[in-house]
């Protein structure tokens, strides 16, 4: 199924410095193809994934990606994740690095397994 961009998470791109939007555009694509089926909007003000829930969100800031896989997404690749600053429910990709894309390919895939086995219970 091919999947439709959001206008208002084309605006939330467009309105950050050329670099930052490149990242976020990279990043976008990543999830995009990981989640075809997930519907894009923005929620909490930030480029959300949603199919069965939310599957992941992301957000552009000054020296980093935000990028929010809910506890249990970083919880399950916690050993990779662990060069990236992190809290609770999110990871700080720097700016001044490349992005995993496979990792966060693989986070997005594992979120959407999870919510499917969620939402059969």
């Amino acid at each position: 199924m091919s999947h439709q961009n959001s206008p208002a998470v084309d605006a939330y791109i467009a309105s950050h410095p050329e670099d930052v939007r490149m990242t976020l555009e990279e990043m976008r694509q990543t999830i995009r193809e990981a989640a075809p089926q997930a519907k894009e909007i923005i929620d909490y003000g930030i480029p959300t994934y949603q199919l069965n829930g939310n599957v992941v969100h992301f957000g552009g800031f000054r020296h980093h990606i935000g990028f929010y896989p809910t506890p249990s997404g970083i919880i399950a690749f916690s050993k990779e994740l662990k060069p990236y600053k992190q809290t609770r429910g999110t990871v700080k990709f720097p700016l001044d690095e490349p992005l995993p894309l496979d990792l966060i390919r693989r986070i997005t895939k594992f979120r959407i397994n999870e919510n499917k086995t969620k939402k059969k219970r």
